[in-house]
């Protein structure tokens, strides 16, 4: 069971591994991009989008879900990565968290809440879930809002996990942000086909996604520095998937 705290206390715990960056000279009011990393933790490829938002003309909030519970690179792949710890719908709560210190920023406009594979499957998660309750229960958090991303105006999915422990894969969102959703057609990992049939679900049921299979793309396909042999790198694609997030950023 997750932790029972308030959500300045999480926010307490975060903000001290938050990573925000401005555009260069910006002094009015901004939209706002939450980064989530995916089950490995924050690595490089988290700066690179980072930037691709701050060109786009917003701030980006990197969050690191792991500096503060002492989650290490080697533990999180043997207990995160395998779904035994900080499932997607406790995980929510360090969105809820940060989507709520950005609003409290005197300069934020609308925000869109971005997620890598483990990233991804928190953000469809603390969508999905019905009730306050529900979302108190899943993440520890004792005293969230009714709505705790009230006004969420966009959402950027790549490679989202959507396997057994996910909710969206089973039950329709509550909210619905416009997304955009990355597949990789050649992913080994979080696989192809239960993403796309759940993506596919989740616009039936009216959720306003727009869905890219990248038909040649393997999990993690925007990481130069993976060390998995089922990844492989590819500049092009990713400089793709950074033009959509430009391009939602702008829609928003």
């Amino acid at each position: 069971m997750p932790k029972r705290e308030s959500l300045s206390e999480r926010i307490h715990a975060l903000e001290p591994h938050f990573a925000l960056a401005k555009p260069e000279g910006a002094s009015r009011t901004l939209k706002a991009v939450i980064l989530l990393h995916g089950c490995g933790g924050r690595k490089p490829i988290m700066d690179n989008y980072a930037k691709a938002v701050t060109d786009a003309g917003a701030a980006a909030l990197i969050v690191d879900s792991y500096a503060h519970r002492g989650i290490g690179r080697h533990v999180a792949y043997a207990t995160v990565c395998t779904g035994a710890r900080l499932q997607g719908r406790e995980r929510a709560g360090d969105l809820y968290a940060a989507f709520a210190w950005l609003r409290a920023q005197p300069w934020c406009g609308p925000v869109i809440a971005a997620g890598w594979s483990h990233g991804s499957w928190t953000i469809m998660d603390a969508l999905t879930m019905e009730s306050r309750r529900e979302g108190e229960r899943a993440t520890g958090i004792h005293d969230l809002p009714d709505e705790p991303l009230k006004d969420l105006a966009g959402a950027f999915l790549v490679y989202p996990y959507v396997g057994p422990g996910s909710l969206a894969r089973r039950k329709r969102w509550r909210l619905t942000p416009e997304t955009i959703a990355i597949v990789g057609g050649r992913d080994l990992i979080v696989g192809a086909k239960a993403p796309m049939q759940t993506l596919n679900d989740l616009r039936a049921s009216g959720a306003p996604i727009e869905t890219h299979l990248f038909e040649t793309a393997t999990h993690a396909f925007d990481e130069g520095d993976a060390k998995d042999l089922r990844v492989r790198y590819d500049p092009a694609l990713t400089a793709r998937a950074e033009h959509l997030l430009t391009q939602l950023i702008e829609r928003v």
